[in-house]
């Protein structure tokens, strides 16, 4: 049995200040902390065993990690793959400003077009997340806590069921900060399951 928990980060600073995201180095807010402080109750609660925590290298999914290492007694990782999608000169920047330059995709190129003009493409994105991901499941670990952002959870867990990624184009997994989705794997049919997503109710009133 394998049990995979997957965390977006808490509320960070350049989401209280309207400001592109990305690889923008931004810490948690104040009550960023505390949201993380409640996600670690949660998996407390809901984890009995010692889990292989990692991280992405940014700042606020860094801090997130750290309130939940601290709830287990243990330390955790980090992997720059793991990072949120790459906005290029756009991030840091307001984000009425960046939504003014920003492209969709077409219906006809969905992994290579760059929707801001240094950023990454869903492909770029995707393909290092993926790789995260092998190496992720390559360990020996029944339960491991994954930290990450907001769009790039939606890999994650295009990845744990194997999407393709010419499919995973086109998926969106609706994702809050500090929610927690869990994904498990039977240790007989090997069956990947969905077993919630995006679980937010521990963050209620903070």
């Amino acid at each position: 049995m394998r049990d995979l928990y997957v965390v977006t980060h808490t509320e960070a600073q350049h989401h209280v200040d309207d400001l592109v995201g990305g690889w923008y180095d931004s810490s948690l807010t104040e009550r960023g902390r505390r949201q993380a402080a409640a996600v670690a109750d949660r998996l407390a609660g809901l984890i009995d065993a010692m889990p292989r925590i990692v991280s992405s290298d940014l700042a606020r999914t860094r801090e997130t990690a750290e309130a939940i290492a601290a709830a287990f007694g243990t330390d955790f990782s980090s992997m720059s793959d793991l990072r949120e999608m790459s906005q290029g000169s756009g991030e840091g920047k307001p984000r009425a400003w960046f939504d003014k330059r920003f492209t969709a995709a077409p219906e006809n190129n969905r992994l290579d077009h760059r929707s801001y003009e240094d950023g990454e493409t869903k492909r770029e994105m995707m393909t290092r997340i993926y790789r995260a991901m092998d190496e992720i499941f390559q360990e020996d670990a029944p339960v491991q806590v994954i930290v990450t952002h907001g769009f790039a959870m939606t890999f994650v867990v295009a990845a744990w069921v194997k999407m393709p990624l010419e499919a995973a184009g086109y998926i969106n997994v609706r994702a809050t900060s500090g929610g927690i989705s869990h994904l498990q794997e039977d240790d007989f049919f090997r069956n990947r399951q969905i077993r919630f997503l995006n679980d937010a109710r521990h963050l209620d009133g903070i």
